[in-house]
């Protein structure tokens, strides 16, 4: 098994940070390793703001009260980016066509590509960090607090630092069941009593539920309206009215 590979299969979220400070020399190799991920059509379709000031963490943290962004010491927001497409289109003298599912997939997939490269060669070096999907929820508030632009909305965030501690890998679905020969196979339910199971067994005395209720927490219900409205404010999805 090759270095890379082991690093890859030994990721863990890492939520808990010292007080040292990643120097920015390390920052920059990290950040440059992210954007070498892949891109469509080398569009680069995302921006990432990098946030070390304590001040700006705790507004952050005041928005979206996990610990973990204010106590770590690089709290990086990833961004869906079109404004730097507008003002392409508008040097050719073309029409601006962002809105639409197509793009925010493009967008989307490019950064979370960024974002996972930069994790693992932030890993590299000895650092650890935790995506923060729950920043979408205060869309508007990151937005007026970080100056974001028409045609941009915050993906993900990703808090870096020294790992205080490290807690056992979580384990993942058999491969069996993610990937198929040839074709799409449905998965049945003793698929998910089993990993149901398997998740019990690994998080013992820290289980509050099974996995399971989690997916239904997420799915089982209608999806918060907050997204889909500031992406139409932002003119990257198509109002009704």
């Amino acid at each position: 098994m090759s270095d890379m590979i082991k690093l890859m299969k030994s990721h863990v979220s890492v939520r808990s940070f010292t007080d040292e400070v990643i120097p920015e020399e390390h920052l920059k190799e990290i950040l440059e390793a992210g954007q070498a991920a892949s891109s469509w059509k080398n569009f680069q379709s995302y921006s990432i703001i990098k946030v070390r000031s304590q001040e700006t963490k705790q507004a952050i943290y005041d928005l979206e009260s996990q610990h973990w962004i204010k106590t770590c010491d690089t709290f990086l927001l990833m961004v869906g980016d079109l404004n730097r497409a507008k003002v392409a289109v508008d040097l050719r003298n073309a029409s601006f066509y962002p809105e639409g599912v197509e793009n925010l997939l493009i967008s989307s997939v490019d950064a979370a590509l960024v974002g996972q490269n930069i994790l693992l060669a932030a890993e590299s070096l000895g650092y650890g960090g935790v995506m923060i999907g729950m920043v979408r929820q205060s869309s508007e508030g990151l937005a007026e607090l970080l100056n974001l632009p028409e045609y941009t909305y915050p993906i993900f965030g990703i808090a870096l630092g020294v790992p205080k501690k490290h807690n056992p890998i979580k384990p993942r679905l058999p491969l069996e069941t993610v990937v198929f020969d040839e074709k799409y196979r449905v998965a049945d339910s003793q698929v998910i009593h089993d990993f149901d199971a398997v998740q019990t067994a690994y998080a013992g005395a820290r289980q509050t539920e099974l996995w399971s209720e989690r997916i239904v927490q997420q799915f089982g219900q209608p999806e918060s309206p907050v997204t889909e409205h500031y992406l139409k404010k932002q003119k990257l999805l198509r109002s009704e009215d």
